[in-house]
């Protein structure tokens, strides 16, 4: 039997799709999970240059001084993963300036004031995107998430979200080694009000459209947490189309969530093969074909229903497909986008014709940039945007 894990690019069997790992891989997987990150992140003198702005950024008016003047709309932000820094990006020229949030900024949301609020290994950072300055840092309630550091499985938050009248935020908590958290912030007091157990690695956070229910994606155990956002009470759904075997080790894991508009479902990609549709409200999915055939990551979905999943590359390089765009209609038909090199997570322009890509990835591959999908035509470009960037918004 092939043995493989989430942390590793290798063979598996097309017939079964699912894995189980060696006794050995399993105590090497467990340990990586208790000590937190699988790579070195930029520490020290490192860190501080990581922090600069990255080549090819335009310089503000004076050396080292920041870019004067207002953001324009149309903007784009992402989450320097690989730094400790959100980088602004003109959607057509680059990367113009970047505000330092934090240790290993991983998932943003952008409010209608303007203000973003990032997960970071330290806490939640608050940016005026506005002014291009950070406000605040709220620092997480959760235990045990250790020193705060890089790499795919360290502490700190994860996915987050807004609620739709702005008045909390709802951020996951990685907790090495362990279930996660969901901790619920007061946009106004700054401060930390509740928080509800999720499971493991809840590597996306989403809100339904009324506000009542928060959705915490949980990769490492196959499933979301459903939180009433009254109450904070809580009920797990499992969503494992292929099965659980290989726990820890599995590919075949829940990674993002899409809630559809029409009816409040969500929306989970597997493997380019397969829709798991979940209604939150019984917990039945049914499961729907897809037909990228490879490993999806980020999700979104747009107002008319129209669903964009980010292809990473193959599992099997010699039976699956490489790293693509897919574009599903809301009647379920799709196109397939093909990109070039790992991403992780997407958002599309105001007008819906452009579809921004994050070249962060949070597997091994990543580069420094986003790539930029042309939605009618299909054709698409690089451009270099902050340290491997993951979480990503239009201003």
């Amino acid at each position: 039997m092939i043995s493989r894990s989430d942390t590793g690019r290798t063979g598996r069997p097309r017939s079964r799709r699912r894995t189980v790992l060696t006794a050995a891989a399993v105590t090497a997987g467990v340990a990586a999970l208790l000590t937190g990150c699988t790579q070195a992140g930029p520490t020290g003198s490192a860190a501080a240059a990581s922090a600069r702005p990255e080549a090819g950024m335009t310089p503000g008016p004076e050396a080292g001084a920041r870019a004067q003047g207002r953001t324009p709309d149309g903007t784009l932000l992402v989450a320097d993963f690989g730094s400790d820094t959100v980088t602004f990006v003109d959607p057509e020229k680059g990367p113009f300036d970047s505000v330092k949030v934090g240790t290993a900024p991983y998932g943003l949301a952008v409010g209608a004031d303007g203000r973003a609020w990032v997960a970071t290994a330290e806490g939640v950072a608050v940016v005026d995107t506005a002014a291009r300055e950070r406000l605040a840092v709220v620092p997480y309630r959760t235990a045990g998430l250790g020193r705060s550091t890089y790499g795919e499985y360290r502490g700190g938050g994860m996915g987050i979200a807004l609620a739709p009248d702005g008045r909390r935020v709802y951020v996951g908590v990685n907790v090495p080694g362990g279930n996660g958290t969901l901790e619920v912030i007061d946009t106004d007091t700054l401060k930390v009000t509740g928080s509800a157990g999720t499971g493991r690695r809840p590597f996306d956070v989403d809100v339904s459209r009324d506000g009542r229910q928060v959705y915490a994606t949980d990769h490492d155990s196959f499933d979301v947490t459903v939180v009433a956002a009254d109450t904070l009470d809580t009920r797990r759904i499992e969503v494992a189309p292929y099965g659980t075997e290989g726990g820890l080790g599995s590919w075949l894991k829940p990674h993002y969530t899409a809630v559809r508009p029409s009816d409040g479902r969500l929306l989970l990609p597997f493997e380019g093969e397969r829709l798991v549709v979940v209604d939150p409200s019984t917990g039945r999915s049914t499961v729907e074909r897809m037909t990228a055939n490879t490993h999806q990551h980020g999700a979104a979905v747009t107002a008319d229903g129209t669903l964009l999943v980010v292809g990473t590359g193959p599992i099997d390089p010699s039976t699956d497909e490489g790293p693509s765009l897919t574009v599903r209609a809301p009647d379920g038909t799709e196109k397939v986008i093909p990109l070039d090199g790992p991403h992780e997570d997407v958002t599309v322009s105001k007008d819906g014709r452009t579809a921004y890509v994050t070249g962060g990835f949070t597997r091994d591959g990543h580069w420094d940039g986003i790539t930029v999908v042309d939605l009618d035509t299909g054709t698409a470009h690089r451009l270099p945007a902050g340290k491997r960037p993951l979480g990503i918004a239009v201003l």
